[in-house]
C-alpha cells in the first residue's frame, strides 16, 4: 500500500480511465501497475543486482522514455472530450489498458529505487531472504496493490455517473496538466 496508495501520475492515468470508461477499465489498468510494482519488487528482493544495476544505471534513459509517455499521455488526457458529451463510444479492450499500465510503470526506475530503500525500513534484508519469503513478499505486493486499485476504482467507478459534463471536462484538464508536469519533471531531473 505504501507504494500504491500515493496518487502521481500512473495514478491519475487509472482513475481518468476509470472515470471515462468504467470501473473495469480502472481496475485492470491498476492490475498492470500491480504488475509492474511486483516485477520490481521480485528483482529488488531476489536480489539480481546485475538487472537492477542495469536499471539503475539506464535510468535517465527510462525516464525520459517514461516522460515523453506521461507528456503524450497528458495531452491526449487534456484534450480528450469527456464520454458524456462525447459521441465517442468505443473503449480501448481490456488487455490494452492492462498492458498499456505495465510498459508506463515499468518504464519508471523510480519503483525499484523505492523498494531498495524502503525494503530495509521494513526489516527485509535482501541478502538472506529464502525463496518462499520472497515469493511471499512478491505476491504481497501484488495483492496489496491489486486490492488498492480494486478500491480505489470500485468507489470512483461508483460516483462517475453522477459527474456532470463539465466535472469531467475539468478533471481531464487537471489531470492531462497534472500527468504532463509530472512527465516534464522527469525529463529535466
Amino acid at each position: 500500500l505504501t507504494l500504491a496508495v500515493p496518487v502521481g501520475p500512473i495514478a491519475l492515468i487509472c482513475i481518468h480511465r476509470t472515470v471515462s470508461d468504467g470501473r473495469l477499465h480502472g481496475i485492470l489498468s491498476g492490475m498492470g501497475v500491480a504488475t509492474s510494482d511486483s516485477f520490481y519488487a521480485a528483482i529488488t528482493v531476489l536480489g539480481l543486482t546485475f538487472i537492477s544495476g542495469v536499471i539503475i544505471s539506464q535510468q535517465y534513459l527510462f525516464r525520459f522514455l517514461a516522460g515523453i509517455v506521461l507528456i503524450l499521455v497528458g495531452i491526449r488526457i487534456f484534450m480528450s472530450v469527456p464520454l458524456c458529451v462525447s459521441i465517442k463510444t468505443v473503449h480501448e479492450t481490456y488487455l490494452k489498458d492492462y498492458l498499456s499500465m505495465v510498459a508506463i510503470a515499468i518504464a519508471n526506475p523510480l519503483t525499484l529505487i523505492f523498494f531498495l530503500i524502503m525494503l530495509p525500513g521494513f526489516g527485509i534484508v535482501i541478502d538472506c531472504t529464502s525463496f518462499v519469503s520472497a515469493a511471499e513478499f512478491v505476491a504481497g505486493v501484488f495483492f496489496g496493490s491489486t486490492v488498492w486499485w480494486i478500491i480505489l476504482c470500485g468507489a470512483i467507478g461508483s460516483v462517475r455517473t453522477h459527474l456532470g459534463g463539465e466535472t469531467l471536462r475539468l478533471i481531464n484538464r487537471v489531470s492531462g496538466l497534472l500527468i504532463s508536469c509530472c512527465g516534464a519533471g522527469m525529463l529535466i531531473l
